[in-house]
């Protein structure tokens, strides 16, 4: 029989934040707390709010309308502000660790971000921010893109944000579908040692995008100003000049006032764009690092992520339960394979949060810094973006550390936290996830909608939660949120991820159940990649899907092309490099083929998933619904993708 990889010791179950919420309401395992969280929607959140120490007005009811998804309102007339929760801890210790690489290093004191937030918040006044505007940064991952939201919170404004290695395209269907007032963004980044200057690529958003009243530039390595020639464009540092810093004045907003705006990966247009509430986000998240992670103030709370991925906001709301921020900017491997492990000895990291892709290129690679770095700070190790392969576990035991709790962690931008994630009292089980969260009832369903356990399907919700998305921009009918999570099981949250349930109450997923394609754990929009190729003028259309490669996915892109061309060296050349310059390099495809012909429904829409279940040996059922069924021959047995 397996045994477990890891389990806390009883010292160690004893000493966790979970255990003690535990206490406060009586309950003596995980599985008796969660059943209760989530028969006891109301009485768990609010606990949760105490518990966790949020700052607002809480008031009565927690929860309305629960019986209906699509309609509950949690905290209806509770106040709260989110940058105020963010704020609390005024000390002169660190509060964020930048490092670019080995480039740059910079370091805020919980009294420096404070009074930065102070001064920007007032020269954002005199633009007239305030609640519901919107605030866009195009930006990496530094201090400047926290202090920015944290002043648009502050105003009661809503922040979005996407990285600079998004082409022009990327960031217009984006940012030019939300219509945003200021625009944040640095004068450069770093990636792989060399710099990349953001300037000329700002210039021509700038131009596009009518709604903007003012660009602010800051400098990558926190140089006082920089040369930013571009119309209505100042300086990060003349912007604030004028502004001493003084106490802030936050101004509380209904819990379900909107803070963010994720944007969805594109896959049949352009990117829905995802509200979601400054409440739900504070409360899910606290929770998640306090109940479910073990983070303590003054713990070090580490995440690898881009401005445009979710799992920069989750870190970032870190700072409400007094955590110091470790950031990192760039290639995870530049200039060594070590960098992290580095940052991670370095600056004493307590959560050391990565995709599956990263561990699985660590053991490819051999690395093993268990022989060669101190980690006895490291308590988490948490993964997301893609299925963590159980070979994964073992080399995280077997090189990274022993006594360590793996948190393979999923959810996602819709909801802007997790489904399952960690549970530091229990032990972790090869190529399982531990648990459900607190006051989420997952399940997993067939096709019919039933529940089912050891059997893969969809892994749905079937109650609310805070963090469910306040809707979609420019949907105020609710058509296609409605239609995104709750058209295929009435009342029911459906993910879109084919999971399982384990013997263990973990789970296990096994990936996206749709067409968005997953290479490395970043999502991917097929749409953006049409858009892109079919602009080329020897390409008729194309087709892309992800292929299941080496523990990993891996794009392959389908091209139909004009008679008497053929697909040569150059010819993909030219394709990876209209691709990567318009939109991200991760949507570069790593294999193209050229086929004669590209099969689609008879209303004309591509069929991304029967072309990757043909790659893949598996028959299609949908056939019938195809205008030209034959055309699936041409991707069978292909030698190119063997």
């Amino acid at each position: 029989m397996q045994n477990p990889l890891w389990s806390p010791s009883s010292e160690r179950k004893d000493k966790t934040l979970l255990k003690k919420f535990m206490g406060t309401v009586h309950k003596n395992s995980y599985e008796d707390l969660h059943a209760w969280s989530i028969e006891n929607l109301e009485d768990f959140w609010s606990q949760v709010w105490d518990f966790c120490g949020v700052i607002g007005d809480k008031k009565e009811p927690y929860l309305t309308n629960k019986s209906e998804m699509e309609r509950a309102t949690f905290f209806p007339h509770t106040h709260l502000n989110y940058a105020e929760n963010l704020l609390r801890r005024r000390d002169e210790e660190p509060a964020l660790i930048f490092w670019g690489e080995d480039q740059v290093k910079r370091s805020l004191t919980f009294k420096q971000l404070y009074d930065k937030v102070s001064r920007l918040v007032q020269a954002m006044k005199t633009f007239g921010i305030q609640r519901g505007d919107r605030v866009a940064g195009y930006v990496p991952n530094t201090p400047e893109a926290i202090i920015a939201m944290l002043a648009t919170a502050t105003l009661g404004g809503v922040w979005s944000s996407c990285s600079p290695d998004f082409g022009v395209t990327g960031i217009l269907d984006r940012f030019g579908q939300i219509e945003p007032k200021l625009l944040f963004a640095a004068d450069c980044y770093v990636y792989k040692g060399k710099i990349h200057s953001c300037l000329e690529k700002l210039a021509e958003i700038q131009r596009e995008l009518p709604s903007l009243q003012q660009t602010i530039v800051f400098s990558y390595e926190g140089n006082p100003s920089v040369d930013a020639d571009l119309p209505k464009t100042t300086s990060w540092s003349d912007f604030l000049k004028p502004f001493p810093a003084d106490e802030i004045e936050f101004q509380r907003s209904p819990f379900n006032t909107p803070l963010f705006i994720m944007f969805s990966s594109g896959t049949t247009g352009v990117p829905k764009c995802i509200v979601h509430g400054a409440g739900g986000t504070l409360l899910q998240h606290m929770k998640e690092h306090q109940l479910q992670s073990n983070l303590k103030p003054r713990d070090r709370l580490f995440y690898f992520t881009t401005c445009g991925w979710m799992m920069w906001n989750w870190q970032v709301s870190g700072l409400a339960s007094g955590l110091t921020l470790l950031l990192y900017d760039g290639s995870p491997f530049a200039p060594t394979p070590s960098i992290l492990f580095d940052y991670a000895e370095q600056e004493k990291m307590t959560l050391f949060g990565i995709s599956a892709k990263y561990i699985d290129s660590l053991r490819k690679e051999n690395i093993s810094p268990l022989t060669t770095h101190d980690l006895s700070s490291l308590q988490v190790l948490a993964s997301t973006g893609s299925p963590l392969v159980s070979e994964s576990f073992d080399y995280i035991y077997d090189h990274i550390k022993k006594d360590l709790c793996v948190a393979s962690i999923s959810g996602g931008t819709d909801i802007i936290s997790c489904f399952v994630l960690g549970n530091p009292m229990a032990p972790v089980w090869r190529g399982e996830i531990q648990a459900p969260g607190l006051g989420m009832a997952v399940e997993i369903f067939d096709d019919k909608g039933h529940s089912i356990q050891g059997e893969k399907g969809e892994l749905v919700c079937t109650k609310p939660f805070p963090s469910m998305p306040l809707g979609f921009w420019n949907d105020p009918q609710g058509t296609k949120y409605h239609e995104a999570y709750f058209s295929r099981f009435p009342n029911v949250w459906c993910h879109g991820d084919f999971a399982e349930r384990t013997e263990h109450g973990g789970f296990i997923i096994y990936g996206r159940s749709d067409a968005v394609l997953n290479p490395g754990g970043v999502r991917i929009g097929t749409a953006e990649i049409y858009r892109q190729v079919e602009k080329i003028y020897e390409v008729l259309e194309s087709i892309a899907i992800g292929q299941d490669y080496n523990n990993d996915v891996r794009i392959v892109l389908f091209v139909k092309l004009k008679d008497g061309v053929s697909l040569d060296e150059s010819l993909k050349t030219k394709i990876k490099h209209q691709i990567r310059t318009h939109t991200t390099p991760r949507h570069v495809p790593e294999v193209i083929v050229q086929v004669a012909d590209i099969p689609r429904t008879k209303n004309g829409k591509l069929v991304e998933l029967a072309v990757r279940e043909v790659v893949h040996g598996r028959p299609v059922h949908n056939k019938e619904a195809l205008a030209n069924p034959e055309a699936l021959a041409y991707f069978k047995n292909l030698e190119e993708l063997k």
